[in-house]
């Protein structure tokens, strides 16, 4: 695996936020908006999956309200509790990250690796914009065939900012169960959606000034019966 290698250009962070909302919207103004912040928090979560154990790992990073896809939607703090860590930890490493305008909410996505198995990833991060701890709210991955390359930079992308979104009312099929987050600028949503044959898909969408544009976009066949 090829040393993965963080740039962000902190004039490309200002330049991304330049544009003014004619009505002086306080609440989508970033100050500093950090995309590398929610590039730590993964790669600190993968390390403390090596030295605590995977299990461990996921129980502290989760925020409260977490959710994770096992394979069906589960509440993670409930499913998680109890559960003993394996012998061997998964291996990950994040390729790309995107955060809402107000850098408080970002999407992480990349490989993972344990023995022969290889596959990808979508965590989904919420910032507090007091204390700046970070918490996972989804987390969501599945097998490969063939490995992701790892890419030599680390892509970073922040959404627009001195614009919001209307909010989105989408609705699920029949049988379908879905849920829709959203960062409080509304610049960044993650709708998640499990079907009754057990194939799910994980969208990420992101502000761009114009329109909420996919930048993730897992989807999962249903299981071989």
């Amino acid at each position: 695996m090829r040393r993965l290698l963080l740039a962000v250009a902190a004039v490309a962070t200002l330049s991304g936020c330049a544009g003014s909302s004619p009505r002086g919207d306080l609440y989508n103004r970033p100050l500093a908006a950090n995309p590398s912040a929610f590039v730590a928090a993964e790669i600190a979560f993968a390390r403390l999956a090596q030295e605590k154990g995977q299990w461990t790992a996921f129980r502290e990073t989760a925020a409260d309200d977490a959710v994770m896809f096992v394979p069906q939607r589960a509440r993670a703090q409930d499913w998680l509790k109890g559960k003993a860590d394996p012998a061997q930890a998964v291996n990950w490493q994040p390729h790309a990250v995107y955060i809402s305008c107000d850098g408080n909410s970002g999407a992480t996505t990349g490989a993972w690796q344990k023995g022969a198995e290889t596959g990808y990833f979508t965590t989904v991060w919420r910032r507090d914009p007091r204390g700046g701890d970070m918490r996972w709210v989804l987390d969501h991955g599945a097998d490969l065939a063939t490995p992701r390359e790892a890419p030599d930079f680390i892509s970073t992308r922040q959404a627009a900012c001195g614009t919001r979104p209307a909010a989105a009312v989408t609705a699920a099929n029949e049988g379908e169960d879905m849920q829709v987050g959203l960062s409080g600028d509304q610049t960044l949503s993650w709708t998640s959606i499990v079907r009754p044959d057990g194939s799910r898909r994980i969208t990420v969408r992101m502000w761009d000034g114009k329109a909420m544009v996919p930048v993730i976009d897992d989807q999962v066949a249903a299981p071989a019966r």
